[in-house]
Parts: structure tokens; sequence; C-alpha cells
């Protein structure tokens, strides 16, 4: 129902799978939903990973009690990097690492150390053809990077298969993508390596909330 959503102002509380998401209402389930796009990277990163993930409520919950969204009455504030990623690592066991600043040859390098990364783009990465209005405020995970530059993502909000599952070179990707992220290591925590170089990442508190 993306597209309705999205294009023709369907109200997402109608998703009549809302249920699947463990959300307790309907009406709650429309007030988060576009909120949670951090949170289906990380279910679609635990699914890789395990075969399975919690539900997306169980999830938001999580984060919500880590601090990784702020709520105050009808004001949602979040994707907040640093609290999710200790959350990621505390409950999950996901070496999640706050990227504060990510050019493309850092995102690249990070993938090319196995790890996934939770990149904040414009939503309007599911139409590349359209210039964005701005960088940054939806997250998808990038899950590699080819020699040839090609970036490889899942959107949570394409619209089709083509942009849930999507594929750009690395200088459209760039007219999207907002130079910050978390990277995701799936490894266990023991096996997993510090991150070296010009891909360092910095924690740290004030990164801009996701969306």
């Amino acid at each position: 129902m993306i597209e309705a959503i999205a294009y023709r102002g369907h109200n997402p509380a109608d998703d009549p799978a809302w249920a699947k998401t463990g959300a307790p209402t309907q009406q709650d389930y429309g007030h988060w939903s576009r909120h949670l796009c951090g949170m289906v990277c990380l279910q679609m990163a635990l699914v890789h990973r395990d075969g399975t993930a919690p539900a997306l409520w169980s999830l938001r919950d999580g984060a919500v009690g880590a601090g990784a969204y702020q709520v105050e009455g009808e004001e949602i504030r979040g994707l907040i990097y640093q609290p999710f990623a200790e959350y990621a690592a505390q409950v999950h066991g996901v070496n999640a690492v706050v990227h504060r600043q990510l050019s493309l040859d850092d995102l690249r390098t990070v993938c090319d150390t196995g790890r996934m990364v939770m990149a904040s783009v414009s939503k309007g990465i599911r139409t590349p053809e359209v210039e964005p209005e701005r960088r940054g405020g939806h997250l998808v995970l990038v899950v590699g990077v080819t020699g040839a530059g090609d970036v490889h993502f899942n959107n949570p909000s394409g619209h089709t298969p083509r942009t849930r599952k999507a594929v750009l070179p690395l200088g459209d990707f760039e007219r999207f993508f907002g130079g910050r992220g978390v990277s995701l290591d799936l490894r266990p925590l023991s096996l997993s390596t510090p991150l070296m170089g010009n891909a360092m990442a910095e924690s740290t508190p004030g990164v801009p909330p996701e969306k």
C-alpha cells in the first residue's frame, strides 16, 4: 500500500496487515508507521542473520525503552542513533556503530568489511528520476557496494519490487544520501572488529533523528 499512502493520501492505519507488526491497535500502527524505517532495517538484518526476527512492534518497544525514540504527547522524535546502537548491541548482539559523517568512499569501505549500513537518505530515493528536496531523513539498509560502483540496498518504503530491493549507481545514490548512518556487524560480538581509517565511527549525540 506504500504507493497509495505516499502518493494518493491513503491513511496508513488502513493497512490490512497492520496486526502482523504486533501493534496493540490499528490507530497505534497508523501513528507510528512513518517512524519505523530504522526498525524495519534492524528486522531485515536480524532475519538475514537468524532466519527470523522479533515482531516490528517488539523492536519498537525495545528502542523506545532504550531512548532511541523520544515520545512527547503525539510527537515522535527518532530514530536517535547512539541509544539505538546500544540497544542493538545489548539486546540483539549486533555490533552497531554510529557514523556521524560517512562519505561514499567510507560507505564502500564499511560494506567491504562485511557490515550492512543503515544509511540516511531522502525518502524520495524510491523515484531516483526525481531530484530530492533534501538529503537524509529516511533509513535504508545498504547490503553492499560493488566494484563497479553500484549500491545495493533494501528500502522499507519501496513502492515496487524493484524499489524495495534496489540498486543505484553511487552517483545517483549520492543525490539522496545524508552522509551519515549506523553500520551493523552481524557476526558474534566476540568476533567483531573495530573500524579503522576514514570509516572510523564517531559515537555522538546530536545526530539528526531519522523518520
